[in-house]
């Protein structure tokens, strides 16, 4: 036999990679007489194609699993990709602005107009969005499992999966009805990151903080009895008009005679109070600081405990609305400018600091976000924490290094509640609906044909779907056929080993 003169690598991987399957070899079955041994692998977003960050990962979990077929296990590596909902939304519109996916549109019948005009996804509705985002999925889908077979991945490929798969959207719908049938999920107001841009609420891991060279702005609010001011110091200098209390810690003897009384809010002419809080930070600025429960974590916290009304001076959009006054139908940014000139002329801008501070943004825009108040679902998370946080401390689960079982801790032990609502249409979409006659929720796994409450037929399904992590959540065990009482989810559940990145700890 004559030898090629060249080794080519790409004839000789298709070949054995071929070989390997013929032999079935990376099957994991159900086989008592073997210890068992399973991975599932971390989905990799249909965003398009894998990077060197999923080479990497998927070489050491195949580096394991080969070894553990080796050793004597019955290994199985059940592989999938995720909907990444919000990720994929981005992008379509992105490609609908550019007119990059006619192909798709035309694939899908959508009636693609002649001109080249920029399309929204309301220009398609929801139907024909979500097929857009079927037929991203089949092209992208398809393209990371041949990469990944390119990588010789020695997947069980007969267990293929995917976050909003029928299997997967039957779990996704059995939690979401058994937590709010237990009280774990809830729909309520809540000050949530909210993505002008996007248009939807984002978690704390979708927020990305970005140290920023900012300014500090002091600001003089008087009092409302007699001569004299509080200078407040803050780097949002429009959410004032939001403004329900002035905050100072306890014990700053600064401004003990200050608790209680009262100062006239800037521009606005509002009272509103001197209140004392453990939260203010007494080497921040003077040690004052404005209360705006509508748009800060910190401030909504503190004006819960005060009992503070909260004023919401912001659109969806960041342009600010009807109690903003005299500001109303202005971009934040523009807004900011417009109340520094009044503050300035009135004499009641102090002075104006440099200062570096952390400042959130979207994940997959890069929009800066905008803590709001809004009607959103919820998990409460910190009861359904507390076993995750014993099975570490008992050593049950092991993180490698072991330094991030802190961050873990830090993490979990510190927990809120978790929003899971997104404003968008590819996704789960959430199993409740409401009624336009008496008002009430039903929640149910099939579509209801009537409310639960008064059994109207006045009916719709909340127009939202949940956050991705909640499908991502279930992986490890809606990919074994959970809630099906399977023979896999009996042999290979729970898994033995996750290979992934610190951010989704």
């Amino acid at each position: 036999m004559e030898l090629p003169k060249a080794y080519d690598p790409k004839e000789a991987e298709e070949k054995w990679y071929a070989f390997w399957e013929s032999r079935r070899y990376f099957d994991g079955n159900v086989n008592t007489s073997k210890k068992p041994f399973a991975i599932v692998i971390p989905p990799p977003n249909v965003t398009g194609e894998l990077h060197i960050g999923h080479a990497l990962n998927n070489t050491l979990q195949d580096i394991v699993i080969r070894y553990k077929r080796m050793d004597g296990y019955e290994a199985c590596w059940f592989p999938g990709t995720d909907h990444a909902s919000i990720a994929v939304h981005v992008l379509i519109e992105r490609g609908l602005a550019k007119r990059q996916l006619d192909d798709l549109l035309h694939e899908i019948g959508y009636p693609v107009p002649s001109d080249k005009r920029p399309l929204t996804r309301y220009d398609l509705g929801r139907e024909y969005f979500v097929k857009l985002g079927w037929a991203w999925k089949n092209r992208y889908g398809s393209r990371i499992r041949e990469q990944l077979r390119a990588l010789g991945c020695s997947c069980d490929w007969r267990r293929e999966s995917f976050t909003l798969d029928e299997a997967r959207s039957r779990a996704v719908t059995e939690v979401f009805v058994r937590l709010y049938e237990e009280g774990f999920i809830y729909r309520g107001d809540r000050l949530i990151n909210w993505c002008p841009r996007c248009q939807t609420v984002l978690s704390d891991l979708e927020v990305e903080r970005e140290e920023t060279e900012g300014q500090l702005y002091y600001i003089r609010y008087p009092l409302a009895e007699g001569e004299g001011f509080v200078t407040v110091a803050t780097t949002r200098p429009e959410t004032m008009l939001g403004d329900t209390g002035v905050a100072v810690h306890p014990a700053d003897g600064r401004y003990q005679e200050l608790i209680g009384k009262f100062v006239i809010l800037p521009l606005l002419e509002r009272k509103i109070p001197i209140i004392a809080d453990e939260a203010v930070d007494k080497e921040f600025g003077t040690g004052a600081v404005k209360v705006t429960p509508g748009h800060d974590p910190t401030d909504f916290e503190i004006g819960r405990r005060h009992g503070l009304k909260v004023i919401n001076i912001l659109n969806t959009d960041a342009t600010t609305n009807e109690h903003a006054g005299p500001y109303k139908n202005l971009d934040r940014y523009e807004a900011r400018q417009r109340v520094l000139e009044d503050l300035k002329a009135q004499g009641l801008l102090e002075r104006v600091e440099k200062h570096t501070h952390a400042v959130g943004h979207c994940q997959r825009c890069h929009t800066v976000i905008e803590p709001l108040i809004s009607t959103q679902w919820f998990v409460r998370m910190k009861e359904l924490a507390e076993p995750a946080i014993k099975v570490v401390e008992t050593g049950e689960i092991q993180f490698i290094p072991e330094r991030w079982t802190k961050v873990y801790f830090e993490w979990m032990r510190n927990i809120r509640d978790w929003p899971i609502s997104r404003q968008l249409w590819w996704g789960h979409r959430i199993p409740a609906w409401h009624c336009a006659d008496c008002k009430a929720i039903t929640v149910a796994r099939q579509a209801p044909s009537a409310c639960s409450t008064c059994n109207s037929t006045n009916i719709k399904q909340d127009e939202d779907v949940l956050d991705t992590w909640f499908s991502s959540a279930l992986w490890p065990f809606s990919v074994m056929g959970w809630p099906d009482d399977t023979p896999e989810l009996k042999y290979f559940y729970p898994t033995q080993l996750l290979s992934t990145g610190h951010d989704i700890i």
